[in-house]
C-alpha cells in the first residue's frame, strides 16, 4: 500500500506530514513527489500539504492549482483513492475546483497560529471512521487566507449531501463567532467531496499526530486509508 505527498514550490510542511504519515501508516509505503511529472498510479492515497504554493501568488493555491499533477489527483479520486488537502492542499483543492468554495483573508487580518477547537459533523468518510459525529478535537491552525467561503446555497447543499466535515466550535463543541479564528462562513473548518474520499481541512492534523507534542487527535485523520472497514465503501 502506498501514501503520496505532493510536494510544490513554497510547500513546507510535506516532511512534517511524510513522518506523521509513517507513524499513521506503519508497513506503507510513503513517498514525497515533486509536482513536476508525478505520477499516483500506485497510490491509494494522496496528501496535498500545507505551505505557500508558488508563495500563493495571485491567490492562496491558485498557481498549484494548474500544476500537471493536479490530473493526477483527479485520476487516483476517479479509481476510489483518497485524497486530503491540508492547509494550503485545501486552497488547492478548492482552487482546482475539487472542493467547492473560495477562501479569502481572515477577518482579524493577520497570520494566525494557534490550537483551535473542531467539532465532528460528520463521520460516514473514511477520513472519520474513527470519531463520531459531534466529538470535539484540537488541532493546530496557521494560516493568513484560511476564512473559507460559500453561498448560502452552497452551504445548504453541503449540509443536506453531509460534506460538511468540521466547524470551528469551543472546548466543548459550543458554535459561536468567538470560536470562529478566521471569519469562515458558519465556522466550516473542513468538507468532504460527494464520495467522502476527498478531505479538505485548514487545520493541521500531521501536528498534531504524537503524545509528545502534547496532540494526538490527528492520527486518527492520517490513518484514514486503514478505514475501508465502512461498510457500503465508506461513504
Amino acid at each position: 500500500m502506498r501514501a503520496d505527498i505532493l510536494v510544490f514550490p513554497g510547500s513546507n510542511c510535506d516532511l512534517d506530514t511524510e513522518i506523521a504519515l509513517r507513524e499513521a501508516l506503519p508497513g506503507w509505503q510513503v513517498e514525497r513527489q515533486w509536482h513536476d511529472g508525478a505520477h499516483l498510479g500506485e497510490s491509494q492515497f494522496c496528501v496535498l500539504p500545507g505551505g505557500f504554493a508558488y508563495g500563493d501568488y495571485l491567490r492562496a493555491g491558485a498557481l498549484a492549482a494548474r500544476s500537471g499533477a493536479i490530473a493526477e489527483v483527479r485520476r487516483l479520486i476517479e479509481r476510489g483513492g483518497l485524497v486530503l488537502g491540508i492547509c494550503n492542499g485545501f486552497q488547492v483543492l478548492v482552487e482546482a475546483g475539487i472542493l467547492p468554495g473560495a477562501f479569502q483573508a481572515n477577518t482579524v487580518q493577520h497570520f494566525v497560529c494557534r490550537d483551535a477547537h473542531l467539532r465532528v459533523e460528520r463521520a460516514r468518510s473514511p477520513f472519520l471512521a474513527d470519531f463520531a459525529e459531534g466529538d470535539v478535537l484540537t488541532l493546530p491552525i496557521a494560516h493568513q487566507e484560511g476564512n473559507y467561503r460559500l453561498t448560502a446555497d452552497e452551504y445548504r447543499r453541503l449540509k443536506d449531501e453531509g460534506r460538511i466535515a468540521f466547524t470551528y466550535c469551543g472546548p466543548h463543541g459550543e458554535s459561536g463567532d468567538e470560536h470562529n479564528p478566521n471569519g469562515s462562513y458558519a465556522g466550516v473548518a473542513g468538507v468532504l467531496g460527494a464520495e467522502g474520499r476527498v478531505l479538505g481541512m485548514m487545520p493541521h492534523p500531521e501536528r498534531a499526530a504524537w503524545p509528545a507534542v502534547g496532540r494526538k487527535d490527528g492520527l486518527g485523520i492520517l490513518a484514514a486509508a486503514l478505514a475501508p472497514r465502512l461498510e457500503g465503501g465508506g461513504h
